[in-house]
């Protein structure tokens, strides 16, 4: 935990991250349609809005990434999947198709900025972006249910619809989550360090973990 030493190394096998990133998809319609616990409307709107965030979460991402670097990348449409997914996962059950497609948007937006600004702003080690992909998406949805939920989806009214009464409850709920979170991440951590350590040498981590662990590499080196 802390700052990186060494530079990030680039994914190695994209067509691996892509099946990943579909497989995750498929299973968000448990995590969002699944909730409903019923084959109704509610489920196969969750479902919609679901597939809609994570399409307009791919697209904002490859934008700003074409915007900030001059080129749009695969691993970065794959990343903004996986943030439009996110974000909508605290509101699917509660917005419509136009919530779902502005969430989804921002969701990528945002998450994108987490990841290439505050990331290297604080200089933490994400490897996987768990944190501004999962983490911000997950706050930033919360967030946004309290503007943009519908009355006729999920039983109650957003900002954007004409009622306030989400915001305080959304609030108390994004800090009383990250508290809990936070809290019960850094128990955990410590244990699992006091039982086996959750860092290996620096010499293991360069040889790779896979050669350490079971004496064998995944990729070989090809000159």
């Amino acid at each position: 935990l802390g700052k990186r030493l060494e530079p990030i190394m680039r994914p190695s096998n994209l067509p691996l991250a892509a099946v990943g990133a579909g497989l995750l998809w498929f299973g968000w319609f448990g995590f969002n349609g699944g909730s409903a616990l019923a084959i109704n409307g509610q489920a196969i709107s969750a479902s919609l809005v679901t597939t809609l965030a994570a399409i307009m979460g791919g697209l904002s991402w490859m934008f700003a990434e074409w915007i900030k670097f001059k080129k749009p990348t695969t691993l970065g449409l794959i990343t903004g999947f996986i943030a439009g997914l996110a974000t909508i996962t605290p509101a699917a059950g509660f917005v419509d198709v136009f919530g779902g497609i502005i969430i989804g948007a921002l969701g990528g937006l945002i998450c994108f900025w987490a990841v290439v600004y505050l990331k290297n702003k604080f200089k933490y080690d994400d490897s996987l972006d768990v944190w501004g992909v999962h983490g911000v998406g997950g706050i930033l949805g919360a967030f946004l249910i309290a503007i943009f939920a519908k009355k006729i989806v999920g039983g109650v009214n957003g900002l954007f619809f004409g009622s306030a009464s989400l915001f305080i409850p959304q609030i108390i709920g994004i800090i009383s989550v990250g508290i809990y979170t936070a809290l019960m991440t850094f128990i955990i951590f410590k244990l699992v360090d006091k039982l086996v350590g959750i860092r290996v040498s620096k010499d293991e981590e360069r040889a790779g973990i896979d050669e350490y662990t079971h004496g064998e590499k995944a990729y070989l080196d090809i000159v």
